[in-house]
């Protein structure tokens, strides 16, 4: 490459986001947020690979459903010939780690994880090829209460997040026996109207006719709706628990729609499926789903093992926390702080370290390339940086053995009343960690215990 001639961008794939500092705080809130309500539930985080063996989605998924036949992430590793995909969802793995590690030889496990999944699809709006989801996995619990906690737990969720427009559908899809007859009938049903099929439904006629029924294509809604619905086929094992789960919802006050359509895409689900759905998202309404799987673990090689869960797509719930106008706040520092000097350098240093030590958040001045080192372009970058207070060290503060402390942002001083933005004190090199505490913790108004080293003290501005 000549010398001269200016290297080609590279920019990021097309449907695989950046998560820029402007939005981390969102994205923090919503984590907390997910991360207090599982835990109120008993919830215990579990972490899986992002690169499974092929066969694991394959088998768990179905091999003619959308996700597997047209929406992996799949390649053979060069070094030992093995099919491995980006994980699609983590459902399967989270099982299959449970199976490898006998998680549940001691009882029952709720499991929660967080992360990034993969699907190779065409980008749009609420989908993309790397998306984040958080899921909860309830392992070895049999009856209807685990379905109807883990819709409460949304519920919780939903409320604690500030998210009014969300709507929850249900339905039970029963068990193998009584799919089976239900899928008789279907195709039967399917077959007298094989010319309104499309191409989608008609590949799916015989090898997964269930699907059609939550076909998109509007042309065909009309006579999808004429179809055999599952719950008529329901036996009474799979009819009681389902009214378990409606009873139970319904105790709580817990409003729900029951969608007979309702089947979720995945081929292991069984009985209790469940949707939360906006109309604020446009055609991805879909913000979280649900239901019980119970013969997962068994596919999969284990004990026959009960289990239920829930996954939610973090994008779309961030944007819908944006349309109800929710905004997290920048993640600000306590204290700026400014230097001239090789001397006074080395000092804010010094004094840096003790301030975090004292649990604050702490940006120290460096050096950059498109600003000079000057007081005032110092005291600039300071106001940019949403600090409480600018510790000023110069050639008189080294000489004294001072530091000067400006106020940066009006608030409430330890006396309740107002203190000025630009107000400043000159303190003691040794005194500044202890003052700044006080100011701020007296600011802050609701702290009244004493901060030991490394105890988080920040102000929210």
């Amino acid at each position: 490459m000549s010398e001269n001639k200016k290297a080609d961008k590279i920019v990021g794939v097309k449907g695989m986001n950046d998560i820029l500092p402007a939005d981390a705080a969102l994205w923090e809130l919503f984590e907390n947020t997910v991360q207090s309500v599982l835990k109120s539930y008993g919830f215990q985080k579990i972490s899986t690979p992002i690169v499974e063996s092929t066969a694991l989605f394959a088998r768990g998924l179905g091999a003619v459903t959308d996700i597997v036949e047209k929406e992996m992430y799949s390649f053979t590793d060069s070094m030992n010939g093995d099919n491995l995909t980006l994980r699609p969802e983590s459902t399967a793995g989270v099982v299959r780690a449970a199976i490898e590690h006998n998680l549940t030889y001691d009882g029952p496990k709720r499991l929660w994880y967080s992360g990034p999944m993969f699907r190779h699809e065409r980008p749009q709006r609420g989908r993309y090829r790397q998306f984040h989801q958080v899921g909860a996995e309830a392992i070895g619990f049999t009856g209807p209460d685990i379905d109807a906690e883990l819709i409460m737990l949304c519920q919780r969720l939903w409320d604690d997040l500030g998210l009014q427009d969300v709507k929850l559908q249900l339905n039970s899809i029963g068990d193998a026996e009584e799919r089976n007859r239900h899928r008789a009938d279907l195709i039967a049903y399917f077959e007298q109207h094989q010319a309104l099929l499309d191409a989608d439904a008609q590949r799916r006629l015989h090898s997964n006719p269930l699907r059609i029924l939550d076909t998109k294509n509007p042309a065909m809604q009309e006579m999808v709706n004429g179809a055999p619905q599952l719950l008529d086929y329901l036996g009474e094992e799979s009819r009681a628990h389902f009214e378990g789960v409606q009873k139970i919802l319904n105790h709580n006050n817990i409003p729900f729609t029951i969608n007979p359509r309702l089947v979720r895409g995945m081929d292991y689900y069984n009985r209790t499926v469940f949707e939360w759905v906006t109309d604020q998202l446009g055609s991805q309404g879909t913000v979280c789903g649900g239901g019980r799987y119970d013969p997962l673990v068994e596919m999969f090689g284990g004990k026959p093992t009960p289990a239920c869960g829930f996954a939610m797509g973090i994008e779309r719930l961030l944007e819908l926390m944006r349309a109800n106008g929710e905004q997290a706040v920048r993640n600000e520092c306590d204290v700026y702080l400014v230097h001239q000097g090789e001397a006074a350098q080395l000092q804010s240093f010094v004094l840096a370290e003790r301030l975090r030590n004292a649990g604050l958040d702490v940006v120290l001045h460096c050096a950059s390339s498109n600003a000079s080192g000057s007081f005032k372009s110092q005291m600039k970058r300071a106001d940019a940086s949403g600090a409480a207070y600018a510790i000023i060290i110069g050639e008189d503060e080294v000489a004294n053995h001072t530091a000067t402390v400006k106020t940066m942002r009006a608030e409430g001083d330890s006396d309740g009343e107002k203190a000025s933005a630009g107000n400043q004190s000159v303190v003691p090199f040794d005194a500044v960690s202890d003052y700044l505490v006080d100011q701020i913790v007296g600011a802050g108004g609701d702290h009244d215990h004493d901060h030991g080293d490394h105890e988080h003290v920040h102000y929210h501005h």
